[in-house]
């Protein structure tokens, strides 16, 4: 059925205008100033948005659903996870695929493949992650995007011994990237330096969860970024920094921007609104709050805020990654190096980004909307398919309330994670209605679409 929305406040990262959208099969097809309904043809589902802001379809780049992990599980599968983006806004998730070093690439895109298609209510893509480049590998990756779409790949400077590669396989991936025209997303770290790091502290019965952020500080972040810019200038390969959480990874990246690098700037809600005293509480209760990067001293969050404002960090990602917090987190109870990473964020994201950001006056609306949807769709090859609202876009809408509030809870997660990192906080603003290609898919508080629906989105490559 076609869709006419009458009366919202367009807003995208360049524009803001009150106009109708008609939305025909998948796309939105007008966008005029007063579109009467009577004039259409056919059945028409007319929703009323007066005083409501209508914005595109947000997109994640950066989040984990099937995720092997520290010998266990996420919690999530598509279904559920997909139905916790549509709550938050979230249209099109950008998800990691990361097999371990003796899985085949092709193999593991398959899997990964096949678990969306199941039960993804949104659409997707994903990142591929490398972690060998031997001969086989290297011809898989050639066929992972240019057979199926998929523009980026994925490093880990860090989890030495499993996820990291040598510096001769990062530097000949880098020029393959290069060649292909696809963008390389980087987990920033030194894997050498936190694995010595993480030994002494262990050694010196320092195994607690306070002691996570100490074992990988902000300068091994700052080095894991000079690293692989450094690569890039070398090799004239494209970069986009996952997670970045602290004023000297950021500096480390504009440095190598100022010679020329091409580097972007992700950073993810946690660490724009939590910090490390969280990861601090006793009791074990700061398990929950255990990622990598970890959550840093608070004086980096009034930085990031800024560098997203100036639109210096161009994204707005979550690393969701979601283990319970009985039954899984505990696995490292005795030993912090042991704990599942990951502060479950997918449905929270852009309502902490609007409570925290906008309604704050720390950005506007429309960078709100460049962060959280446009410049993904830019770096990662979707638009303007996705990322905008425009005559020949897909049409994925949110109708957004910037005047509701209420709380973050467990109890209105979509996740099947067992806690809210956000737990009773003060929440302002709401997706109220969502569309993924002219389907209402969420509704007032409600899932009302089809698990399954998504589809995977064919990127461009444009980063040659």
């Amino acid at each position: 059925m076609a869709i006419l929305i009458r009366g919202g406040r367009i807003v995208t990262a360049s524009d803001d205008y009150q106009a109708d959208i008609y939305c025909e099969g998948e796309t939105v097809t007008r966008i005029e100033p007063s579109i009467d309904p009577a004039s259409l043809p056919g059945d028409v589902e007319v929703i009323e948005a007066s005083g409501k802001c209508v914005l595109p379809g947000f997109i994640d780049p950066h989040v984990h659903v099937y995720l092997p992990f520290m010998g266990t599980l996420a919690r999530d599968d598509h279904e559920s996870a997909s139905k916790a983006a549509l709550a938050g806004g979230t249209t099109t998730l950008v998800e990691m695929i990361c097999p371990g070093p003796d899985d085949e690439p092709l193999e593991a895109f398959e899997t990964w493949r096949s678990k969306a298609d199941e039960g993804c209510a949104c659409d997707y893509t994903f990142h591929m992650s490398v972690v060998r480049f031997d001969e086989s590998a290297q011809e898989q990756f050639r066929k992972i995007v240019l057979e199926h779409g998929i523009a980026s790949f994925k490093v880990f400077l860090a989890y030495k011994g499993a996820l990291d590669l040598s510096d001769e396989d990062l530097f000949e991936l880098m020029k393959m990237a290069k060649e292909l025209g696809v963008i390389v997303s980087a987990h920033c770290e030194n894997a050498a330096a936190v694995d010595a790091m993480q030994k002494a502290l262990v050694a010196a019965g320092k195994t607690g969860t306070e002691w996570h952020e100490p074992s990988r500080p902000t300068c091994v972040e700052a080095s894991g970024v000079n690293h692989i810019t450094t690569f890039a200038e070398l090799t004239g390969a494209h970069v986009y920094l996952v997670h970045t959480s602290c004023e000297e990874a950021v500096r480390s990246a504009l440095e190598a921007r100022h010679r020329g690098v091409n580097v972007w700037i992700e950073a993810v809600a946690p660490h724009l609104t939590l910090d490390k005293t969280y990861a601090e509480k006793p009791d074990f209760e700061g398990a929950k709050y255990v990622m990598s990067p970890p959550l840093r001293d608070v004086k980096n969050q009034d930085f990031l805020w800024n560098a997203l404002a100036s639109r210096i960090v161009s994204t707005v990602g979550t690393d969701h990654a979601p283990f319970d917090f009985e039954g899984q987190k505990p696995m490292g109870k005795d030993n912090f190096t042991l704990i599942p990473n990951g502060i479950p964020s997918l449905q929270e994201r852009v309502d902490l980004v609007h409570t925290h950001g906008v309604k704050t006056g720390r950005i506007d609306l429309q960078t709100m909307v460049d962060a959280c949807s446009t410049q993904a769709a830019r770096l990662l090859g979707m638009y303007p398919r996705k990322g905008t609202i425009a005559v020949g876009s897909d049409a994925d809408l949110v109708i957004y309330d910037p005047d509701w509030t209420g709380t973050f809870s467990l109890e209105t997660s979509f996740s099947r994670v067992d806690y809210n990192a956000f737990e009773g906080w003060e929440k302002k603003g709401r997706a109220e209605v969502v569309t993924v290609r002219g389907a209402v898919q969420y509704r007032d508080g409600e899932f009302v679409g089809t698990p399954g629906r998504g589809q995977l989105v064919p990127r461009q490559r444009t980063h040659g």
